[in-house]
């Protein structure tokens, strides 16, 4: 069981159930497990998702591996591959002991804004990819975060240009997938920049998908599908959030300029598969609630809208449902519109904060906040735990849940009551989950 411990969840008889939940769900999207779903080989025979490919008829086979979860990933493959991998680029945000063997790069970047690492990385991958023949195959193992982890910025645009950007984007709400299209507008990498390096070479791209509903041009804004975007969307984007005149003019000099065509038959078109997402992860919590005794339902994974709002309507939520002993479970990515505020915390914990003050008095209820990656924003939190005696143990703190929210500043609220979830980093991303329980 993964280290899910909290004052609440030690302290009450359900804890115990609610953690083995919680776990049920992270290790349904173990990045390893889904690689071994999909890569199987028999002697020199690989198939992936019933299409076979002849090892020893290759001159290479490459590997590509990036994201939150690119490690467990690529450990996956190497366990499946073996001597078949010729060589190879992992990029993560953490990389520790890796055990990966010597034919692959291993290298550490920046996640949320990208730094210079995430240049050279990306820079080193274009250069691999450049070296691919027709008679190659090249895996491309992609999970959350790729997005930041690796970039190039077309002619034209600084990294300097892209933080900014992305700052500003993350600092007035922006959805992730507004923010993509303005990545894959600006990046040789996004929008199918790894499969146009890699042709005229066979490709093979498992997705670990962190984005809501997995739109595979989302998912680290798509290195190897096709961008369905223009940079005429790009600029909606900016305008929506009123921010034409606070990007750097070169961004807009591009996005204004004309856009060229992806010439046809310069782009590898291979197999491109999930592996991995929220309705798997919250699925498997929903059976483990089952097993638990709970009347169980999933009631979305699309979940996505303002944090604090969200908190609010689903804490009211309680008061409609009648099922006891009940798990609901939703999935998703919120959003947090920061403004001036300062604080510290991220979506989980401000839309757990947010259903403090509504839940209050309630007895026998927990909502509970989940980030499967085990990062909440800038946090080493990955979400909290809510009940209704949250609020009056808040004020014998003498701490303001409102003012708290006012603030953004959910990470130090929680963090005095001995709430926040700290499994740790998790090796994976598929988003949010969060559960409402009623005993």
């Amino acid at each position: 069981m993964k280290r899910l411990n909290t004052a609440t969840l030690d302290g009450c008889l359900q804890g115990a159930a609610v953690k083995r939940i919680l776990s049920a769900a992270l290790d349904a999207a173990d990045p390893a497990e889904a690689v071994r779903r999909y890569l199987f080989r028999h002697e020199n025979l690989l198939r992936v998702n019933r299409q076979d490919y002849l090892l020893d008829e290759l001159s290479a086979v490459y590997l590509v591996s990036i994201g939150k979860a690119a490690i467990p990933m690529a450990g996956a493959a190497v366990s499946i591959l073996k001597k078949w991998i010729s060589k190879g680029i992992v990029v993560a945000k953490q990389v520790g002991e890796d055990c990966l063997p010597e034919s692959l790069t291993v290298l550490e970047t920046s996640h949320p804004i990208p730094d210079n690492r995430s240049v050279q990385a990306g820079q080193r991958i274009l250069s691999l990819l450049a070296q691919t023949s027709s008679s190659d195959l090249v895996i491309f193992l992609i999970s959350g975060g790729g997005s930041a982890l690796i970039t190039v910025p077309v002619d034209g645009v600084s990294l300097m240009d892209m933080k900014q950007l992305i700052a500003k984007l993350l600092g007035c709400g922006a959805q992730i997938d507004e923010m993509n299209i303005l990545r894959r507008a600006l990046d040789r990498i996004k929008g199918g920049g790894l499969a146009r390096a890699a042709f005229p070479a066979q490709t093979i791209s498992l997705f670990l998908s962190d984005v809501v509903n997995s739109p595979l041009e989302a998912i680290a804004s798509g290195p190897t599908v096709l961008n369905p975007t223009t940079r005429a969307d790009a600029l909606k984007v900016l305008k929506k959030y009123d921010l034409l005149h606070e990007v750097p003019n070169t961004i807009l000099d591009v996005l204004q300029s004309d856009e060229k065509p992806v010439p046809d038959g310069l782009f590898s078109i291979g197999q491109v598969l999930v592996i991995g997402d929220n309705f798997i992860s919250a699925q498997a919590a929903q059976t483990q609630a089952t097993y638990e005794g709970f009347a169980s339902r999933i009631l979305t994974t699309s979940l996505q809208g303002e944090a604090a709002q969200i908190g609010r309507e689903l804490a009211a939520y309680f008061v409609k449902n009648d099922e006891f002993p009940a798990c609901l479970i939703l999935g998703g990515e919120t959003t947090v519109t920061l403004g001036s505020a300062t604080g510290l915390g991220g979506r989980n914990q401000e839309l757990a904060l947010a259903a403090v003050a509504e839940l209050a008095g309630l007895r026998d209820v927990m909502l509970v906040t989940l980030a499967t990656d085990g990062e909440d924003g800038p946090t080493d939190a990955a979400g909290a735990v809510v009940t209704g005696e949250t609020l009056i143990r808040a004020q014998f703190l003498g701490l303001d849940a409102e003012a708290h929210l006012r603030r953004h500043d959910s990470y130090p609220f929680f963090d005095a009551l001995g709430d926040l979830l700290k499994p740790g980093p998790t090796g994976t991303n598929v988003n949010d989950l969060t559960f409402l329980f009623a005993f």
